[in-house]
């Protein structure tokens, strides 16, 4: 395959990837998307989930929240409220952060509780677990 695709995944607060990578897979709203060198430019909205790229034999994964990605046919912009690197997930906050969202959400069957939140947050957490494992 020849040439790269800029990859950046960025917060609020920093740059998470900035890499030159074969190709990238990302949660869309309409479905998993891929991306390769000279991909035709579009912007779509990603849900929670996992950002996979791959470097020569390597595969890297990143847990993110949701936001928007912004495809050029060299260059991968994810914007997202939080992003954090397989290796970087600290395993025991993301199964307390499960463990709370379950909570809620058997709680709002008799209170009045923010179900889409909770549900957010276990999607969240559950997308953090799984990418944490493939980094272990």
């Amino acid at each position: 395959m020849a040439g790269k695709v800029l990859l950046e995944v960025v917060t609020p607060e920093k740059m998470v990837v900035q890499e030159e990578v074969d190709i990238v897979m990302a949660p869309g709203v309409l479905g998993e998307f891929g991306v390769l060198p000279g991909h035709t430019p579009f912007l779509t909205t990603v849900k929670p989930g996992e950002v996979r790229y791959r470097i020569g034999g390597n595969a890297y994964y990143v847990a993110i929240t949701d936001g928007f990605a912004e495809v050029l046919d060299d260059k991968v912009r994810i914007l997202v409220s939080a992003a954090e690197k397989a290796e970087e997930i600290d395993i025991e906050r993301a199964r307390k952060a499960k463990e709370e969202a379950l909570k809620q959400l058997e709680l709002a069957k008799t209170e009045p509780i923010d179900v889409e939140q909770a549900r957010a947050a276990l999607e969240r957490a559950q997308a953090r677990l799984k990418i944490a494992e493939k980094a272990r």
